[in-house]
């Protein structure tokens, strides 16, 4: 059983698209939006980052709970 996917420990985790797009694989997370700090990011959203090619891209951190589309870890 895979266990539960919460916000507050998203910070520096690891991730593999599935479908990898642009060679890009594998993702960490690299910023959180947090409601006490001066976040630039809109509320529950995460920015994570290419291994690959440092791209960015904003998205819900909901959207990692779709195991069609991501993995944790490395895999």
């Amino acid at each position: 059983m895979r266990p539960a996917l919460t916000f507050k420990k998203l910070l520096m985790s690891k991730w593999t698209a599935v479908i990898p797009q642009h060679k890009e694989k594998h993702f960490i997370v690299i910023q959180v939006y947090d409601p006490n700090g001066q976040s630039p990011l809109p509320e529950g959203h995460i920015e994570i980052e290419s291994v690959y090619s440092k791209r960015t891209q904003t998205m819900h951190w909901t959207e990692l709970k779709n195991t069609a589309a991501w993995l944790k870890g490395w895999n």
